[in-house]
C-alpha cells in the first residue's frame, strides 16, 4: 500500500511540474503589459506599455522592462545594466528565472 501511495505521490507530483510551461516573447508582452504581479514577499509590480514598472515592497522603486527575444529583461536605476530572466506560466503563477537558475515566483493579480 505505502508503495501505491509513493508511485501517486511522484506521479501527482510530475504532473504539477509539467504545469509550468516556457513563454515565448510575444507571450511575455502580452502577459505583463498593464499588469500587476505579487510576489511571494507580497511585494508587488506594476508592468505599464511605456516600458516603466513600478516595484513596491514597503517603498516605491521605479525601473524599466523591456522583452528580449523570450526573456523579460528589466533595468533599475541608476544602474544602467538591464538583466534578463526566462519565464514560466502555470494558471495565474509565474515563474521568473536568471541565468544561475535562481527562481522569484509570483502571481498576476486580477
Amino acid at each position: 500500500m505505502r508503495a501505491i501511495m509513493l508511485i501517486l505521490t511522484l506521479w501527482s507530483g510530475a504532473l504539477h511540474a509539467q504545469d509550468w510551461a516556457p513563454l515565448t516573447g510575444a507571450e511575455i508582452t502580452s502577459l505583463l503589459t498593464d499588469a500587476r504581479v505579487v510576489t511571494y514577499a507580497n511585494a508587488r509590480q506594476l508592468f505599464m506599455a511605456s516600458g516603466r514598472t513600478l516595484y513596491h515592497a514597503g517603498r516605491d522603486s521605479w525601473g524599466y522592462w523591456i522583452v528580449r527575444g523570450d526573456l523579460y529583461c528589466s533595468q533599475w536605476p541608476p544602474s544602467d545594466r538591464w538583466d534578463c530572466y526566462g519565464m514560466t506560466r502555470a494558471g495565474d503563477n509565474i515563474r521568473f528565472t536568471d541565468g544561475f537558475g535562481n527562481v522569484t515566483q509570483g502571481r498576476i493579480a486580477q
